[in-house]
């Protein structure tokens, strides 16, 4: 027992103190086991206790659970009748609504139908003078070709400014004071010839159209361009008035001037507009560039002149017929005179009638009232007569 087992620095551990310190160790165990068995038990029964606390709590929130579960199952039931009934009132709402709606809907539809068709008619009027301007349109372009192929063609441009002289001519002035192709003596025809009151000596008048250089002229892009085209227009307007001048002033057959008829009024300003000289140079030739609206004037001036010179040719004619109505009124005057003495004795008759028919009136009331008055001297007479007054009256 005293046996060394090991030793442990200055100790020296035996067999005994091994012994007696495994049984207290042993002890020592045991003492905490039995310890551990009291402590649990006490948890147990202390974990129990918790439970049922936390059962019968659990009981009374389960309680109160179905209570409110209760309560809000009431308060569901209670919503959901008013659910429905709000339901039902907007369902009743929405279909009022939809009903106005579609009311309004169609009503705007047809409206909408309506304005629609009219909009249609209009716009199938309008396409229609489309149409029509379109066509109008084709056949001023047609025109204006054509127009441009005559102006192209100096023959066809050449017709074109007589038709035009013609036409102004022969509405202005009667039939007698003009003739289109007038022969001179010396075989050359002009384009119309104007005859004045008075004056067997005609007016001639030559339609000229330099519209090659004008348009060369205009469409010059380039200063030596437009210098030649000046050029160019400036000699042939020239030899236009010298031929006017040569052929139609006939000293003692023709006027002392000719006209150069410029059917284009824009031509025409042109020339005035930039060929001054050119204009002088037709003066100083008694030639005078007119265009439709001048030549116009003139026709208007010849219209004026002629229709003097006849009024004085026709001064005597005028004068006798002046003095022809001056003698019907004067004997209108006296047969209105003796009318009116007429008229003054068939008053006077009249008069003197309606005074005899007075009187009658007034005997014819005095017979019906019986008021006889007879006069002194009557009264004698039938008293000697052994008359009676009704019967001197009745005399009367």
């Amino acid at each position: 027992m005293e046996q060394i087992v090991f030793v442990l620095g200055a100790y020296s551990i035996t067999l005994a103190q091994l012994v007696i310190g495994g049984a207290a160790a042993g002890f020592a165990l045991l003492l905490a086991v039995l310890v551990a068995l009291v402590r649990g038990a006490r948890a147990r029964s202390l974990d129990a206790d918790e439970q049922a606390r936390r059962a019968d709590e659990m009981e009374q929130r389960l309680l109160q659970l179905a209570r409110g579960q209760a309560e809000a199952t009431g308060r569901v039931q209670s919503m959901a009748e008013l659910l429905a009934q709000r339901q039902g009132e907007l369902a009743r709402a929405v279909a009022e609504r939809l009903d106005a709606s579609s009311h309004r809907i169609g009503e705007s539809l047809a409206r909408a139908s309506e304005s629609t068709h009219e909009n249609l008619v209009r716009l199938n009027e309008r396409l229609a003078l489309v149409d029509q301007a379109r066509a109008s349109l084709g056949e001023l372009s047609g025109q204006v070709m054509s127009l441009r192929e005559t102006l192209a063609n100096k023959q066809a441009r050449g017709a074109f400014g007589e038709g035009r002289l013609q036409a102004i001519v022969a509405d202005g002035l009667p039939r007698d004071s003009f003739s289109f192709q007038y022969t001179l003596a010396s075989g050359r025809r002009a384009d119309c010839a104007v005859f004045l009151p008075g004056d067997a000596r005609p007016l001639l008048v030559d339609s000229k159209f330099p519209l090659e250089a004008v348009t060369a002229f205009r469409e010059a892009s380039t200063p030596e361009a437009r210098k030649q085209a000046e050029n160019r227009l400036r000699q042939d307007v020239a030899k236009h008035i010298s031929d006017i001048a040569d052929r139609y002033l006939v000293s003692g057959e023709t006027q002392d001037i000719a006209l150069m008829f410029v059917p284009s009024e824009s031509v025409y300003a042109e020339l005035h507009e930039h060929f001054d000289e050119t204009i002088q140079r037709a003066f100083r030739a008694r030639v005078v560039i007119v265009s439709p609206s001048l030549l116009m004037l003139a026709i208007q001036v010849v219209q004026a002149i002629s229709k003097d010179a006849r009024m004085r040719e026709q001064a005597d004619l005028i004068r006798a017929e002046c003095g022809a109505l001056v003698a019907d009124v004067a004997r209108l005057r006296e047969r209105i005179g003796n009318l009116q003495k007429h008229f003054g004795q068939a008053g006077e008759d009249v008069a003197q009638a309606l005074i005899s028919a007075d009187k009658v009136a007034r005997r014819g009331a005095r017979i019906e009232q019986l008021e006889f008055e007879t006069p002194p001297a009557a009264a004698n007479q039938d008293s000697r007569a052994g008359t009676l007054p009704f019967a001197h009256g009745a005399a009367e």
